[in-house]
């Protein structure tokens, strides 16, 4: 669908269909609508596909929640909730790997993932690189000087 009125008239139709939707954690955007429409049959399968950050949505309906509070109100959980754990970020491998391809790295600065996977990252990353490794704070600020 490629118009708010399309997406919206998805949750007036009956009968068997999918409904592909964008926002994998369920943190806002239409797929908020099409869930609230949905998530009170036992008819539905909700499929996550890819990380669900705690606190999120995503995270408690992956936790199995029996409730889902959105658009100001409690939904209650019904549909079949169902992992498929397919990312598009690339892993620690992956990431390594590509700054072993770098030349004259001076700083690395790791702004995304869970703390623990961060400051393990981190910790490999000032092993292998001739560089200064650093994990990004919330509310942090980073000077970035050209050489």
């Amino acid at each position: 669908m490629t118009t708010v009125e399309q997406s919206k008239a998805l949750n007036q139709r009956r009968g068997p269909f999918v409904i592909v939707s964008a926002s994998g954690m369920v943190t806002g955007g239409r797929v908020v609508h099409h869930l609230a429409n949905r998530l009170g049959s036992r008819r539905n399968v909700v499929m996550l596909v890819g990380f669900q950050a705690p606190g999120t949505r995503g995270a408690a309906l992956a936790a199995g929640a029996d409730t889902l509070r959105m658009l100001g109100q409690e939904y209650d959980v019904r549909a079949r909730v169902v992992r498929a754990p397919l990312s598009s970020h690339a892993d620690r491998d992956e990431l390594t790997a590509w700054l072993d391809t770098a030349t004259g790295l001076q700083q690395v600065m790791v702004n995304h993932g869970e703390p623990e996977a961060t400051a393990a990252l981190v910790a490999s990353l000032r092993r292998r690189l001739d560089a200064e490794v650093r994990a990004a704070r919330p509310g942090g600020v980073v000077a970035l000087v050209p050489s």
